[in-house]
């Protein structure tokens, strides 16, 4: 009986070490060939991470680029990631066809996005792209300046009692629900109104699931679904999903019945996007969806979900990160943000009340340049991601199959073969009279690259200089006079881990 034991525990021994080098034995023969820190059986270099904050993940990955090079490998439990920081290799990863499945990362976000275009792949991922792509273009984009504008009113008004109390205070979170303001009217129409009702449900459920997102980001044992299954953190975002998900359902649905309701007795299609007088109203990117098809089939509720939270998490964060790094580099900079003002009143006009155009806002070449400038050094989505379906030679380089590939515009902005004095913050840098010539375009990324770039950049810089430019016209921005701790957060955006302190002045002019 014994020995049928011994014998039983031998065979599934041996069952387990042919699995594990048939699912992990190429991925480690390739793996061995790149550079990188030592890894220990099942944890890899978890333990470099394990108990840091997400503020260490920047530093730690910058010091082992400089010791092992611009690609290094580094294992996370089982799962290998390559870290790309060479614009070579970045340009064949991003500009291929071939790599367009994104890494496990963006696994963690799929619960709230479900297979939206910044998670899908394949034939659906090509489909919706196209279907969404034309909804960016100008015409549309102009419908949607009005929103900036408003929404940007309203954040100064809220902005006021700082300025007043001259005192030092974290704008993010006032960044955060303006842009949660202008993305909810764009997005779906609706206002949930968070610059005046930042304790509504939809607004904390948006909070609660960033959060949740990043912390699996940086808990190697939680990024397994199986220990996942088992922890508080799936219980939360089970609850924030809840809201999330029902408030978009029941916008989608009153817009349906609203569509539904437009056709007259007879059958002829009315057009839900004018009003009784027939004046065209503003579509939102929810009603381009409602009215899109793909191989002649219009889109199901859940597939506009999936696109709507999609647009409602990249179109936040990512503008609120941006935002709120620009306004800290002009409080740093006050000669740049002298310029930027005198651009922006001499475009505008001394009246603060003149609604801004896009005409106006396209004028604002300065302003471009120090957005350029601040995506550079504070990039909104410091890493981006590819999984790779096949092992690929890239440059020399084999990337396993199953490898997470890994590109941080984040380590290619401050590298300074690529931009002397890299924490210098200089938009002349980025003048096309000045700039160096030459210069490969994959080590500027801060809008990805290659087919799965944003496809909502121009809507981004349209947002960010709307509301910069507002701010601007009434309030001078101004440092803080206590010391504040700036360590930044790499997560699935950039963000400050202690915040971002300025003061606000206001301009008389």
């Amino acid at each position: 009986m014994a020995l049928a034991v011994v014998l039983f525990l031998v065979a599934t021994l041996i069952a387990l070490v042919l699995y594990l080098f048939q699912v992990f034995g190429e991925m480690l023969r390739y793996a061995g060939k790149l550079a990188g820190p030592k890894a220990y059986p099942l944890i890899g270099n978890g333990h470099l991470f394990i108990n840091k904050s997400p503020a260490a993940f920047l530093r730690i990955v910058g010091a082992l680029l400089k010791q092992y090079g611009s690609c290094i490998r580094v294992w996370l439990g089982t799962q290998l990631v390559i870290v790309v920081n060479d614009p070579k290799d970045v340009e064949v990863l991003l500009s291929s066809p071939k790599y367009i499945d994104k890494s496990t990362e963006y696994d963690f976000i799929r619960p709230w996005l479900g297979e939206g275009l910044l998670t899908s792949r394949g034939r659906k991922w090509h489909s919706h792209r196209k279907v969404i792509t034309p909804t960016f273009h100008f015409k549309i984009l102009e419908q949607f300046v009005e929103i900036f504008d408003r929404q940007s009113s309203t954040f100064v008004k809220m902005l006021q009692p700082f300025a007043e109390s001259g005192r030092s205070f974290d704008i993010f979170p006032q960044v955060t629900l303006c842009a949660l303001d202008v993305i909810c009217e764009t997005a779906m129409g609706t206002k949930v109104n968070a610059q005046l009702n930042a304790e509504s449900k939809y607004v904390q459920a948006v909070k609660e699931i960033t959060l949740l997102v990043q912390c699996r980001l940086f808990n190697f044992l939680i990024r397994y679904d199986f220990f996942y299954r088992f922890s508080s953190n799936r219980r939360k975002q089970e609850a924030a999903l809840k809201v999330l998900h029902g408030y978009t359902n029941s916008v989608i649905k009153g817009r349906r019945e609203e569509l539904h309701r437009s056709n007259n007795d007879t059958g002829t299609a009315v057009d839900a996007n004018e009003n009784d007088l027939g004046i065209k109203k503003k579509m939102a990117f929810l009603d381009m969806l409602l009215q899109s098809t793909i191989d002649g089939q219009p889109l199901t509720d859940l597939e506009i979900r999936e696109e709507v939270d999609t647009f409602m998490f990249e179109g936040h964060d990512t503008t609120t990160s941006a935002i709120s790094f620009l306004l800290q580099s002009l409080a740093k900079n006050p000669d740049v943000q002298q310029k930027t003002f005198e651009e922006v009143l001499s475009i505008v006009g001394g009246d603060r009340t003149t609604p801004i155009t896009m005409a106006m806002l396209n004028d604002m070449h300065y302003l471009d340049l120090v957005i350029k400038e601040t995506l550079r050094m504070f990039p909104s989505v410091p890493l981006i991601g590819r999984k790779m379906g096949q092992t690929t030679e890239i440059n020399g380089k084999t990337f396993p199959a199953g490898a997470n590939a890994i590109v941080m515009p984040f380590f290619l902005g401050r590298n300074p073969e690529f931009y002397p004095d890299p924490e210098k913050f200089d938009p002349e840098r980025f003048n096309v009279e000045t700039s160096a010539e030459k210069t490969n375009p994959y080590q500027y990324i801060p809008f990805s690259a290659g087919p799965r770039n944003c496809v909502g950049q121009k809507f981004a810089i349209a947002e960010i200089k709307s509301i910069t430019s507002k701010i601007l016209r009434h309030y001078e921005v101004l440092s803080p006079l206590e010391k504040y701790d700036e360590r930044l957060t790499s997560e699935l955006i950039l963000r400050p881990e202690n915040g971002i302190y300025v003061r606000l002045k206001s301009r008389v002019y």
